[in-house]
């Protein structure tokens, strides 16, 4: 058994880690580690930086892993969980493992207005910030004041909302080797609570009434390319219920691939290709992926 020096992390092998996604699929991690406080994060980080890759693994719902599964170490930040409320000025400081549907309902019950729209997204607060998650025309950039992130030196650095230069699903968080542990929002404070709440129950019936909840997904695959909805290009496409092995393009919403069961991450990953080239070939517009997608993948 092989434990994080200094601490009480211990570091598993050959994690399989199909059931920390919201595709189920994918292979295992070379070496898996959850640390359930900042120092244990800080040390795994340090552990693993000058010996092997290391990967981050939130919630696991924007994502789709490779049936190879990840090589060197995957962090796991689900337990990182904390969450302190401002009464008077209506911020908020969230870990990074903290799920968004969760802090949705905690605001709204403060009668907090400006996070209605994140109670049917199934991510955690760190994956949100790093892509600037929205729905129902809102998103993160409209209520975050700063994030701390943790940097390839093992350093923490407190980040502003022009530091991550956001735009539509994009941050400059994206493709680096740093790793949001907090972030602090603003909201409205004061307001009325039921209905508050009552505009948070119905975004979440509105998700659940168009699009497929019933079935493993990672949410919308691909960014809207503006004006049009990528959903509406793969309808218009005629793709709807398109199959490749058990991955399925979604009857009730074409921006979502299902896993209908016992799909493969390379039957999901063709599958997202075989949409590209057909909606490239129709309409002339390239759909880029919102789904990360991590490990070795085998194009057909």
């Amino acid at each position: 058994m092989t434990y994080i020096p200094a601490t009480q992390c211990q570091i598993k092998a050959q994690v399989p880690l199909a059931s920390l996604t919201s595709f189920r699929v994918g292979g295992p991690a070379e070496w898996y580690v959850a640390p359930r406080n900042l120092d244990e994060l800080i040390a795994s980080f340090d552990y693993a930086r000058s010996q092997m890759p290391i990967t981050m693994l939130g919630a696991g719902s924007n994502l789709l892993i490779s049936d190879r599964g990840i090589p060197g170490l995957v962090i796991g930040t689900r337990h990182l969980r904390h969450t302190q409320f401002d009464d008077e000025t209506g911020r908020v400081t969230v870990a990074a493992g903290e799920p968004l549907p969760r802090l949705a309902w905690q605001i709204a019950e403060r009668g907090w207005s400006g996070f209605e729209w994140a109670v049917g997204i199934p991510g955690s607060v760190g994956g949100a910030v790093v892509m600037n998650a929205g729905a129902h025309t809102s998103c993160i950039a409209d209520s975050l004041v700063s994030a701390e992130v943790l940097l390839p030196s093992g350093t923490l650095q407190t980040m502003t909302l022009e530091d991550l230069n956001y735009t539509y699903r994009t941050s400059s968080l994206q493709g680096k080797d740093l790793l949001v542990t907090q972030a602090t929002f603003q909201f409205q404070p004061g307001g009325d609570r039921q209905q508050v709440l009552a505009t948070t129950s119905q975004h979440l019936e509105q998700r659940k009434l168009s699009q497929p909840y019933h079935l493993p997904s990672c949410g919308s695959v691909f960014r809207n390319p503006l004006p049009y909805t990528a959903g509406w290009l793969i309808e218009q496409t005629g793709l709807k219920g398109y199959q490749i092995g058990a991955a399925q393009v979604a009857q009730r919403h074409a921006n979502f691939i299902l896993n209908c069961g016992g799909a493969t991450a390379n039957d999901i990953f063709n599958l997202i290709s075989h949409v590209q080239q057909k909606v490239q070939q129709n309409w002339t517009v390239c759909l880029h992926p919102e789904v990360r997608m991590l490990g070795e993948f085998q194009p057909v």
